[in-house]
């Protein structure tokens, strides 16, 4: 049966288990949502108000339920609009599959309205991209980047489809997913693809040797990345932990792997580490890293980090291995493999001094607490204690980001979503959608900052239209925080530019978009102002007044030693 292009982009998504695409039409994917029209039983798409907020909401629907997201916009400012939430899913290893259509062929190269080349843009940013330009090879192009950004390390890929292909017709026929890896042409594709971005299997070798390495040891430390969320190995972990009895340090990327109330998690690690993290690092014998790739937030000097141990790197991706800190030993592979060999060969070991050792270090900053005046760790208390335990923290970026992982305890892999790698203000309220749209029976928070709210405030419409009740958390400090306190600490309170002494209100803003909203500015206000909130049950915006000088602590100096703290 002869279909169009762009009916052959909706069937092909049906093969993939697709029900939900977030997206922004434009004149060269019209042809698309047309074919979409016909199809809306079958899906259900999100008009976010800017193509970078539906970039964001497929991510955080990614994210928080495990499957490929998917995104769909125009062609030239509509798909350039996507490169901050390309970039942002790809730094954190999200599996999101982004369409978007360009001028027709004849258009091509000619300097056409709203003709970009999107995938010369996006190739340093995707783990794949194409550009179609015949629609015999559409649909197995389509099924190609599902298999691309949900196999090995998983990752956003983009499809440029040139919009006379969208309107051609050819024969086409259904494929179920199951069936793709033994049919002709595409089975070639997808072979191709497993050997690029397979899953490679651990060495039996390199993990026995790990085991012999952790025997050995004395003085034990685990760190958990953003590799142990992706491959959902919560249970392996909390095992591995607790045969090795080692503390665990969680990166900002590992954040609800390990139980956050664990009595092994020392909290995280890094820049804004606990005390308790970067003492045990730079004190251990042996570091296990699984699924981390010591970022410059983790190893802020790579020559002192992790000075006295013998370092073990866990990775899905062999490129990651000794880019960043030498290590002694490596293994590569699925954190959730590596895990289920080690604890089949692991026997239980005893380090009670040790963790004595780094657990008479703080795992949690105090603050001292006047009355009247909200603190960041009374804020995140009150959230806790009131709302259910297995609710999803979406944050945007700063300060508040710190406070969100450093005080709200994670439980499971996809509770927590944040910009880690490429650190996204604006990421925040359009991950929270998403991940609401994806999980609908649990609740939904999003925190922020005065700086990062204002960047994609916008989708307080798509919230309100949809009715995805989620409950936004701003820390307003009346300045772009985390720059602040840079600025004082580092330079000498030269306040540049940082100030924010401007609208909005937002308990207006959020008027304005038919949502409720409240100011507060004690944690009496703030307990009513969340219970108002959830009784609500739509979006809700509370503004929370925190102190313009409050600070997170701990904090280290980019490049230097993990211990040499700023403040603490």
């Amino acid at each position: 049966m002869k279909y169009t292009g762009a009916q052959i982009v909706m069937e092909c998504l049906l093969e993939q288990g697709v029900d939900t695409i977030f997206g922004y039409p434009g004149g060269t994917i019209l042809n698309i949502y047309d074919a979409l029209y016909k199809y809306s039983d079958k899906f259900n798409h999100i008009l976010t108000s800017h193509e970078q907020g539906a970039a964001h909401a497929a991510d955080g629907y990614a994210r928080s339920t495990g499957k490929v997201g998917v995104c769909f916009a125009t062609s030239g400012p509509g798909a350039t609009n996507l490169t901050t939430g390309i970039a942002t899913a790809y730094m954190d290893s999200s599996p999101v599959v982004f369409i978007t259509c360009n001028v027709g062929e004849t258009l091509i190269g000619k300097d056409s309205f709203q003709e970009v080349d999107i995938t010369g843009i996006t190739m340093p940013i995707t783990k794949s991209n194409f550009i179609v330009r015949d629609i015999e090879k559409l649909a197995d192009t389509i099924r190609e980047a599902f298999a691309i950004a949900r196999s090995g390390r998983p990752g956003p890929v983009l499809l440029d489809i040139l919009k006379n292909v969208t309107a051609a017709e050819t024969e086409y026929t259904p494929l179920p997913r199951e069936q793709h890896y033994s049919s002709g042409r595409l089975a070639q594709l997808m072979k191709r693809a497993s050997e690029d971005f397979k899953t490679p299997s651990p060495n039996e070798a390199d993990v026995d040797k790990l085991v012999e390495m952790i025997n050995g040891s004395k003085k034990p430390l685990i760190i958990c990345g953003g590799g142990v969320v992706r491959s959902r190995a919560d249970m392996e972990l909390r095992e591995f932990a607790e045969k090795a009895d080692s503390p665990v340090a969680i990166t900002v990327m590992g954040g609800g792997a390990l139980q956050g109330r664990s009595p092994l998690t020392t909290g995280m690690i890094g820049m804004h580490g606990s005390q308790a993290s970067n003492m045990a690092c730079d004190e251990c014998d042996l570091l296990i890293a699984l699924g981390c790739r010591f970022s410059d937030r983790v190893a802020l000097d790579p020559k002192t980090f992790a000075q006295n141990a013998k370092i073990v790197q866990v990775d899905i991706d062999r490129s990651e291995i000794n880019k960043n800190v030498k290590t002694d030993h490596h293994i590569i592979g699925d954190a959730k493999a590596v895990l289920k060999m080690l604890n089949s060969k692991l026997s239980q070991q005893s380090h009670e001094e040790w963790k004595k050792y780094v657990f008479s270090f703080p795992t949690e900053t105090e603050y001292d607490e006047v009355e009247g005046k909200l603190t960041p760790k009374e804020i995140l208390r009150a959230i806790a204690e009131i709302m259910p335990d297995d609710t999803i923290v979406s944050t945007d970026v700063g300060q508040h980001q710190m406070w969100a992982i450093q005080h709200f305890h994670f439980d499971y892999s996809g509770q927590l979503l944040t910009s880690g790698g490429f650190g996204t203000m604006g990421f925040g309220l359009g991950a929270a959608i998403g991940a609401k749209v994806g999980n609908p029976d649990k609740q939904v928070i999003h925190i922020t900052g005065d700086g990062s709210f204002r960047m994609n405030c916008n989708e307080l419409a798509t919230e309100q239209h949809y009715d995805t009740p989620v409950i936004t958390f701003i820390f307003n400090n009346g300045t772009l925080g985390m720059v602040r306190q840079w600025q004082t600490l580092i330079y000498d309170h030269r306040y540049a530019q940082t100030t924010l002494d401007r609208g909005p209100d937002f308990v207006k803003l959020a008027e304005a978009y038919g949502l409720k909203g409240a100011r507060v500015s004690t944690e009496e206000e703030l307990r009513a102002a969340v219970k108002d909130a959830l009784e609500d049950g739509h979006g809700y915006v509370i503004d929370c007044v925190i102190d313009l000088d409050e600070m997170v602590r701990p904090m280290v100096e980019g490049g230097k030693q993990i211990t040499d703290f700023l403040v603490q």
